[in-house]
């Protein structure tokens, strides 16, 4: 303890500085409606808590490859039926895009929506496909 002491005592200006990332890193995640899982932590939630994935890609990206059981709901029509996956509120939500950027902002909607458990796949589908997990090909079933 003494030496953390006189460590942040010298060096006041880097305990400023990481204070200040952590901060920003907090606010940021924040602001992404929540947090985010690993493609590792997605497999877990849809195997043992039956989490339901909601991917928002545009169809045409959708047909060329996603997560089985995937519902998909692209972010161009989402307003207008997103009443349809209002029966799965009490269940995970997994928002899935193409890079894990915009599914922040979606997730953020469906928690004011009633969502209780809404989490976006860090990475997108990008990072799905990197993990050489597999994709289900064509329309959703």
């Amino acid at each position: 303890m003494q030496d953390f002491i006189g460590f942040a005592t010298e060096n006041w200006m880097l305990i400023v500085v990481w204070l200040s990332a952590a901060a920003t890193l907090f606010y940021t995640e924040s602001r992404k409606a929540g947090k985010s899982v690993n493609t590792t932590e997605a497999t877990r939630m849809m195997n043992q808590d039956n989490a339901m994935v909601l991917d928002i890609r545009e169809s045409k990206d959708f047909t060329q490859g996603h997560i089985s059981g995937a519902v998909n709901l692209p972010v161009s029509v989402l307003n207008t039926k997103i009443s349809e996956i209002d029966r799965h509120k009490s269940r995970p939500v997994i928002v899935v895009c193409k890079m894990g950027t915009a599914a922040g902002a979606i997730a953020k909607t469906l928690k004011k929506r009633g969502f209780e458990n809404v989490v976006r796949l860090s990475g997108g589908m990008s990072e799905w496909t990197a993990a050489s997990l597999p994709v289900k090909k064509g329309k959703s079933s």
